[in-house]
């Protein structure tokens, strides 16, 4: 499939923030907002944006799809900034209309639950995403470290070309193809649906947060058991934070257990590559090309 990559934006473009998923607070946004506009972006804020839900979510399962629909929809809005992941674009993906955004694509940005309209607009339609920061992660003077840095360089049409240390785990190699995944609960989530990441030639990263490690170790077998990992060009392992045990300890390591389902192929795979749930999270395009070379350091290079 050849991809599609959104347009690159420029100043004056106007950035919608809408919240798919979990609730955010508008005040948690408000930093967000103010270092887009001193990028020379203008800003257009959903309802779900700190709406009036009293629950987990930012709104009723119609209120985010009517809210991220408008976004999608709108020619005056260049690029759909999620504020938050958490949970419940699963709940929506399948009702939102496609039909303008496959004629118009943008960008949208956002990582965790986003997860899953990432890979379903490139699997379906070939269009790419923005796996990057999202509101919060401008907090607290976050949005001078290189990782937000790293989605405006994206945003402005820069390639990107992370480097970072090698690890004792990582397999030398080099790799080149589309590259995809995300947040690898809801890679397992997406498996026999219609966002469902296909495999074959593509350069896959992961990552994940506040698992119990019987669970990572649960659903990489499902990924191995599914054909997800025979069938890679390369693999990038992130950052797994925030890792629960069990009172009786799983007794493996989180790298261990991870290298074991993968240690019989001979594609290069990289460990501790800065993509998570912390502050360590560089943009990465789901469906864009990339170059993986992993030797004394390691590269990863946008084609």
């Amino acid at each position: 499939m050849r991809v599609q990559l959104p347009p690159s934006l420029k100043k004056g473009d106007t950035v919608g923030i809408v919240c798919p998923a979990g609730y955010m607070d508008a005040a948690k946004a408000a930093e967000c907002i103010r270092v887009l506009k001193q990028w020379g972006f203008n800003v257009r804020t959903g309802d779900t944006l700190g709406g009036a839900s009293d629950n987990y979510f930012s709104g009723t399962d119609e209120e985010r799809l009517q809210d991220l629909q408008r976004m999608l929809d709108d020619d005056g809005i260049q690029a759909v900034l999620c504020g938050r992941g958490g949970y419940g674009t699963g709940r929506i993906i399948d009702r939102i209309s496609f039909k303008k955004f496959r004629r118009r694509p943008k960008w949208v940005i956002g990582y965790s639950d986003i997860t899953i309209f990432h890979n379903h607009v490139y699997r379906n339609f070939g269009i790419a995403g923005l796996h990057a920061p999202m509101a919060a992660a401008f907090n607290d003077n976050g949005y001078k470290n290189r990782y937000v840095r790293s989605l405006r360089q994206a945003l402005g049409g820069e390639k990107a070309c992370y480097t970072v240390l090698r690890t004792r785990y990582n397999r030398r190699g080099t790799a080149e193809g589309p590259l995809v995944g995300g947040n690898l609960s809801l890679l397992v989530n997406a498996i026999g649906t219609r966002s469902d990441m296909q495999p074959k030639g593509k350069i896959l990263f992961v990552e994940d947060i506040g698992e119990q490690k019987y669970n990572i170790d649960r659903m990489w077998c499902q990924m191995k058991r599914s054909g997800k990992l025979s069938q890679l060009a390369g693999l990038i392992i992130g950052r797994f934070t925030d890792l629960q045990d069990t009172t009786r300890p799983f007794g493996e390591d989180i790298k261990d257990l991870l290298w074991d389902r993968v240690k019989e192929y001979d594609y290069p795979v990289c460990f501790d590559f800065p993509v998570s749930h912390d502050k360590e999270n560089y943009a990465l395009k789901v469906g864009g090309n990339y170059r993986l070379t992993v030797d004394k350091k390691v590269l990863l290079e946008e084609r």
